[in-house]
């Protein structure tokens, strides 16, 4: 592809790259992997760019296919922890996330995928309801109920974190 095609994918990918390893990163809890499957996503665009890019929001099929990417690597989860156990703990990361990041991130990760799918639109996104439940497939309604349980789950998450560090502390 040359000329304006490749000039339009390189403004779209300029404008919502940082949005999707956002959503990834969200759903997934590892940076390194979201922009990993980012990068897979867009490419993906490219290769369909004369199609994509006639959609109305080409950024919804992306991120689309990253959150297929990111579940088809959830599949593989049991092989990446044997590995892990093979070769042992890795090294530590020389800047180590805040305790808040990591709580937050962790109760994401206890969030059933819909969930958590739904929270990283609605919050990272600053997507409405509607926009969600037609991005996702799913009827308002059960939107509306998934964001509402996530809420709730996180609260509590998030509290017994704060309970048990002020624990811990004492």
């Amino acid at each position: 592809m040359t000329g304006s095609g490749s000039a339009d994918f390189d403004a779209f990918y300029v404008a919502a790259v940082h949005r999707v390893v956002l959503y990834v990163y969200a759903a997934c809890g590892d940076r390194a992997e979201a922009q990993d499957i980012a990068q897979e996503a867009f490419a993906r665009a490219w290769q369909h760019w004369a199609r994509v890019s006639g959609y109305d929001d080409p950024e919804a099929w992306v991120r689309k296919v990253a959150w297929r990417l990111t579940v088809n690597r959830w599949r593989g989860v049991k092989r990446r922890l044997a590995a892990l156990a093979r070769l042992g703990p890795p090294e530590e990361a020389s800047a180590s996330p805040s305790p808040d990041r990591v709580a937050v991130v962790g109760a994401l990760q206890r969030l059933p995928r819909a969930q958590r799918r739904v929270v990283a639109l609605y919050y990272l996104f600053d997507m409405p309801v509607g926009d969600i439940a037609e991005s996702v497939g799913a009827p308002v309604g059960t939107v509306k109920a998934q964001l509402s349980r996530a809420r709730s789950t996180l609260a509590g998450l998030l509290e017994d974190k704060e309970v048990s560090s002020v624990n811990s502390a004492s």
